[in-house]
């Protein structure tokens, strides 16, 4: 038996062995050469002191009892514990502002867990540099990072007019659309979009220039559309139409967004957002496509859908969109143009219900912090805005603009994951939270999950952990929304990658294509000098180095902070959860400061 002093000394040993250094001089020694009274002798302090001053450290720094306050626990609080503490996930997007290294680095380190890829602007090759970019910051502080590439989807465009300022209609007249290639004027322009003409029926709307003009077909002949002016306005050259009472016989994959994604399965990103979508149809496409150009050994990305077209809530469109999908957006661009403003926060509410009751990670996007793309600071009514997603139960919400192209991109971040963890802490949100009934399946995986929470509850674990092969174990962890955050380890990095979009899941890098119990520690977390006790048997191994990813993530902060533990015996078995544990943070061989070595 070892005194509770040994156990903390090793499990001070396993923090440094975690800790991401600049110098390999602060690396632990073996266990040989640690025991109870250099712990807590005067050198050690010194080695302490050294470790909490090095600002590069993203796991809690430990201090001996001796050093500790009462008030205190054995670690210190981490310089970047909000960072990791928070449950609602950070979208943002990279652009012009935010290109560099360093930007990426602070947008990451003020709070992003997830960048977008923008294929709207720029080339390619620019995406695949980003992506390079991203790839060595992840490696840099060892946590998953999560890259979405956008799709652009179909541009719905008038043609050209004589005019190059463009011609101001009047209230009440007649506007013809049509296929006539000559250039238009103040009675009829070009609309190069048959399938719009066949779609739209005598009484549908067509909104013009993210509807600043509003028409409505009162005539239908061959290969056109008679139209009145019910919102005049000034319409110019290649101006957007949006088609809010159509649903047109059009993919939702253009020439260009095939190459993209094509590409996007080339250069490895994690999640791909479909634009445009009208029906399940949709992302049965977009599913077809990436499994014929999935490169060979290559990794299937998660395929997001972007809700925007008023034909997702046809009878059970929603339901069905969100089923065949492994992620939703809310694009409240062009949903906010195609629906009325006031039907827009409902629409919000009930697609991310349904994400909920579906257990999908949805992100809430669009104009969330408008203001600060010139602003250092948003308007109160966008905090407010933010927090209304935050509350409603999302997963993500993501900047646009504010962090591609405006001023203060880290600002935006940071000012984001301020009204997170402000949110986080009210008890109205738990409430919040609870209103959502969280219903298992009839399955082992939802029976153990569902045991997981509420011993969670029952005992103030710090965590709960899943070992998930493809991630599905740690969503359905996730959907219950449980009070403790969740601690995902796969043996695969682009399941870790994925998990990151998703509300609670903190994700562990592993290596790849091990659960961690057919190699050596040494050889999975490169010590130096390993701490290790003999095995049992592989599982203890495995709850071992769950332990220690959660003291790497801050989860926990004693050795007796308790985690609770899912996995599937045998591992590798997709799906399956049918183990619970309950573990102490000092290893599966400890209890109550008491270790022993078999």
């Amino acid at each position: 038996m070892f005194s509770k002093t040994v156990v903390f000394a090793a499990w001070v040993s396993a923090c440094y062995a975690f800790a991401p250094m600049q110098s390999n001089s602060f690396r632990t020694k073996s266990r040989t050469n640690l025991d109870a009274n250099t712990i807590i002798s005067s050198t050690s302090t010194s080695l302490f002191a050294t470790v909490a001053n090095n600002t590069e450290l993203l796991s809690p720094t430990f201090v001996p009892s001796s050093q500790r306050q009462s008030s205190t626990t054995v670690a210190a609080v981490p310089k970047m514990a909000q960072r990791w503490r928070k449950s609602t996930k950070q979208l943002a997007t990279l652009g012009p502002a935010s290109s560099t290294k360093e930007m990426i680095e602070k947008l990451f380190l003020a709070g992003a867990d997830v960048f977008r890829l923008n294929f709207s602007h720029g080339s390619q090759e620019q995406k695949k540099e980003l992506l390079i970019i991203i790839r060595e910051i992840e490696e840099k502080y060892s946590h998953p990072i999560a890259i979405l590439g956008d799709l652009q989807g179909p541009k719905l465009r008038v043609g050209e007019f004589s005019s190059e300022t463009g011609v101001m209609l009047e209230q009440g007249q007649t506007f013809r659309l049509d296929l006539d290639e000559a250039k238009g004027d103040n009675t009829r322009v070009m609309l190069p979009h048959p399938e719009i003409i066949e779609a739209s029926e005598v009484g549908h709307v067509l909104l013009v220039d993210d509807g600043k003009v509003k028409l409505t077909v009162i005539g239908k002949g061959d290969g056109y559309l008679d139209c009145n002016v019910d919102v005049p306005g000034k319409i110019s050259n290649r101006k957007g139409v949006n088609t809010p009472d159509s649903v047109l016989d059009i993919s939702p994959l253009t020439p260009k967004d095939r190459s993209d994604l094509e590409y996007m399965l080339g250069i490895g990103v994690d999640w791909v957002a479909l634009s445009f979508v009208q029906r399940k149809e949709d992302i049965e496409e977009i599913h077809a496509l990436i499994d014929e150009k999935l490169p060979e050994g290559s990794f299937k990305p998660a395929v997001m859908a972007k809700i925007e077209k008023p034909s997702c809530f046809l009878e059970n469109e929603l339901h069905d969109i969100v089923e065949l999908c492994d992620g939703i957006m809310v694009a409240r661009g062009d949903l906010g143009v195609e629906c009325a403003p006031e039907d827009v926060p409902l629409l919000q509410k009930q697609i991310i219900d349904e994400c909920r009751d579906q257990g999908k990670p949805v992100v809430v996007a669009t104009q969330m912090l408008e203001s600060m793309i010139e602003s250092p600071t948003p308007t109160r009514a966008e905090a407010s805005d933010v927090a209304t997603a935050i509350y409603d139960g999302a997963d993500a919400i993501m900047l646009s603009a504010e962090s591609a192209a405006g001023k203060y991109p880290e600002e935006s971040v940071a000012m984001q994951q301020r009204i997170i963890n402000r949110v986080e802490s009210d008890p109205h949100y738990r409430n919040a939270l609870a209103q959502h009934r969280f219903q298992p399946d009839n399955t082992p995986t939802d029976a153990i999950i569902t045991a997981a929470k509420q011993i969670a509850t029952t005992i103030k674990a710090k965590s709960i952990v899943c070992f998930s092969l493809r991630g599905s174990t740690v969503l359905r962890a996730a959907k219950g929304r449980p009070g403790v955050p969740i601690l995902g380890i796969s043996p695969f990095k682009e399941t870790a990658r994925q998990l990151a979009i998703s509300w609670g899941v903190y994700p562990e890098l592993p290596q790849t294509g091990s659960y961690f119990s057919n190699i050596d520690e040494e050889e999975l977390f490169d010590y130096d000098e390993s701490i290790s006790e003999e095995a049992t048997d592989d599982f203890n191994l495995v709850l071992r180095n769950a332990c220690r990813a959660a003291l790497k993530k801050g989860l926990v902060t004693d050795p007796d902070d308790l985690l609770v533990v899912t996995a599937g015996i045998p591992f590798g078995t997709p799906g399956a959860a049918n183990v619970i544990r309950v573990v102490p943070a000092a290893g599966p061989s400890c209890w109550d400061g008491q270790c022993r070595i078999d």
